[in-house]
């Protein structure tokens, strides 16, 4: 019988493993793929991370960035620096599997090519089947994803409204390999964006609406502004579970971190550091109710909540008036000096959403927004 047993090998469930087996849990990650496996994603990652870990990520790092370059319909440009705080930019198929061996390297077993198709509640923990196989442990981490079935097994129903991007990788050089774009004046209610990497450029769009939008011809149109081509280059799709408020993240010996918590920036939609960070708190969490702490898995959902409920709730709010009046956001709060670097502040936890949405709105309320 295991510990713990995880579903899902990306990074809230490489973390949850590293963090337990280090500590010298037995942990067992289970996961449809094999690893590794091209994910679609943007790939930012605030170099603030690193500070939950005691190995260093820089063989995964593709390129770092330190500058921002917005655009509002392909003009209007604004060219600011992030300060201080560099975004690491890598590909999840190279992250995640990193990650996941730094786990097995401490001790967790892993395996690929096995899909769950059902978890059963034992007294002291679970039962987890694959097709062919069949597990228990003591506690269970759902890590599966926007898509995956745990957080519904588990009964536990997450607050989210579900957006959608494409992305395209497009190998061909890049001249500003420091720098990351943005454009908000293509797409309703989102974004697209152009992520340097060592070999190519990361591309895609995003909408956090629940209408429906046209994503392939603002992307088309995008990817041609760099002077590149869509032409055999194959499309991404996948969609976005964006917080949309606090819900229980805990059951019987179990918990969900990550996107499947749906822990998920409504406003930018990050996902790999609050996944991350998630990770991290459940394996403290599994570790301590292991130790006969019966409270440590409450305590998990409120911890949780308070750091980053709190903040999403915020970033929610400025969400919902930013995408309603984006040309107006931007020339009044993207074009403002300083910008940027509250982004990047906020993107390494030293200031909080409240603080940038409430002066944000403060801007906005004379036009009763």
């Amino acid at each position: 019988m295991y510990d713990c047993l995880v579903i899902g090998s990306g990074p809230a469930g490489g973390a949850t493993a590293y963090h337990l087996a280090k500590r010298g849990w037995r942990v067992l990650v289970l996961d449809k793929e094999t690893l590794p496996r091209y994910k679609p994603c943007g790939g930012g990652v605030p170099a603030v991370v690193q500070q939950w870990f005691d190995f260093d990520f820089a063989p995964v790092i593709s390129a770092q960035v330190t500058k921002i370059r917005y655009t509002w319909q392909l003009g209007d440009e604004v060219l600011a620096t992030l300060g201080p705080r560099a975004v690491w930019m890598v590909r999840r198929d190279q992250f995640d599997h990193f990650l996941l061996q730094q786990a097995q390297r401490q001790g967790a077993q892993f395996q690929g090519g096995a899909p769950v198709v059902r978890i059963k509640a034992l007294d002291n923990g679970w039962q987890v089947e694959t097709a062919d196989q069949q597990f228990t442990a003591h506690y269970l981490v759902g890590a599966d994803g926007a898509k995956g079935p745990t957080a519904r097994w588990l009964g536990l129903e997450r607050k989210m409204v579900i957006g959608g991007a494409i992305e395209v990788e497009i190998p061909a050089p890049v001249p500003q390999p420091e720098t990351a774009h943005f454009e908000f004046g293509l797409v309703s209610a989102g974004y697209l964006w152009n992520f340097p990497k060592a070999d190519g450029h990361s591309i895609g769009v995003g909408t956090f609406g629940r209408k429906k939008v046209d994503l392939k011809k603002p992307l088309a149109q995008y990817v041609q502004s760099f002077g590149l081509m869509l032409e055999d280059i194959p499309l991404h799709g996948h969609p976005l579970l964006l917080w949309q408020g606090n819900s229980p993240l805990h059951t019987h010996h179990a918990l969900l971190a990550g996107e499947s918590a749906g822990i998920v920036d409504p406003f930018t939609a990050e996902g790999i550091r609050p996944a991350l960070h998630t990770g991290v708190l459940a394996a403290q969490a599994i570790d301590r109710a292991l130790a006969g702490d019966q409270q440590a898995l409450r305590d998990y959902t409120t911890q949780v909540h308070q750091y980053w409920g709190e903040d999403l709730k915020w970033a929610s709010r400025l969400a919902q008036v930013f995408y309603r009046v984006t040309e107006l956001a931007y020339r009044l709060g993207v074009k403002r000096p300083g910008s940027t670097q509250r982004m990047g502040q906020l993107l390494s936890g030293e200031i909080c959403y409240r603080a940038v949405a409430e002066r944000a709105l403060t801007r906005l309320n004379p036009l009763n927004l």
